[in-house]
């Protein structure tokens, strides 16, 4: 994590310090002019992007990266750096297409906004009014770790889309949340990937409103699977599914043309391959299935 942060803070401090002598690094994106010789970004600044995502591969700590510098509508760096594959050495190219993961929370919490700003939905609605099998929610009690049985009481109020919207509902994670709400989601077989292939949204939110929340609504901030709910608000409140709804009301807008759900078979080629870490935190090929809590995961989708 602390690597993560020291690379954001280093390539943002040098896009604000570079100088207008020039280098040309830049490569064509469509719709985006590569910036001429005299408003590129200085040799030196480029060399020293070039110097930090090389140390990252050659150390391990990424299999590889792409990255690229927009100054004033032009592009004035673009390159990769390392493999989009350990398992094939395959070099990293500037147009490889990688999963964006949890980012998907802001993008579907745009899609809620736009809803709100068309008058569909309003923020302190309760989230029963959108799901009915969150209206009688009930909040964990007590835990039994021998056997994962709990008991529960009830919510002091209704979960709301500013709750979810903020983090501060009670719903939990699967997977990577408390120990506790681990093994209640894992007993009623929910998975914190609400998206893949073979699950439904809806069926997946109805399962987890029988779950309990880990505290009453608002009363603090925890992170867990909102946005996931959030995405079944949009669907019920627009009548097309959380895909075809962000295709159709931000991504096609927007031109964002290689992000999807699931990538079409002609842009699949382009994936990067997901990856993980051994015990010394270097980046390792993820195997082609692994389980999680019970649950079989496809590293390739």
């Amino acid at each position: 994590m602390n690597k993560v942060l020291l690379f954001g803070l280093l390539l943002a401090t040098q896009l604000l310090l570079a100088q207008p002598k020039a280098t040309t690094s830049g490569t064509a994106v469509k719709g985006l002019p590569v910036a001429s010789a005299q408003k590129s970004i200085s040799a030196e600044r480029s060399n020293r992007i070039d110097r930090l995502l090389q140390e990252y591969v050659e150390k391990g700590w990424i299999a590889g990266a792409t990255a690229i510098v927009i100054k004033d509508g032009a592009i004035v760096y673009h390159k990769g750096f390392g493999f989009s594959d350990l398992r094939t050495k395959e070099k990293i190219r500037t147009d490889h297409i990688f999963r964006i993961a949890s980012q998907t929370k802001a993008i579907t919490s745009v899609g809620i906004m736009i809803l709100f700003e068309e008058g569909k939905l309003l923020l302190d609605d309760p989230l029963s009014k959108y799901i009915p099998a969150f209206a009688k929610t009930q909040v964990l009690d007590q835990f039994n770790e021998k056997d994962s049985t709990y008991t529960t009481k009830p919510a002091n109020k209704p979960i709301t889309i500013r709750h979810l919207l903020t983090h501060t509902s009670g719903i939990g994670y699967p997977q990577i949340g408390s120990k506790t709400y681990q093994a209640i989601a894992m007993k009623a077989g929910l998975s914190a990937m609400l998206g893949l292939p073979n699950r439904i949204l809806a069926e997946e939110v109805e399962k987890l409103a029988t779950l309990p929340l880990e505290h009453q609504p608002g009363e603090k901030f925890l992170y867990g699977l909102n946005s996931d709910v959030l995405g079944r608000v949009i669907e019920v409140v627009s009548q097309l599914s959380l895909a075809d709804f962000l295709r159709t009301r931000i991504f096609e807008p927007l031109g964002m043309k290689d992000t999807w759900f699931y990538l079409p078979p002609d842009k699949q080629h382009r994936l990067v391959a997901i990856h993980g870490a051994d015990s010394l935190g270097r980046a390792v090929p993820m195997e082609p299935t692994l389980t999680l809590n019970g649950i079989e995961i496809d590293g390739d989708y």
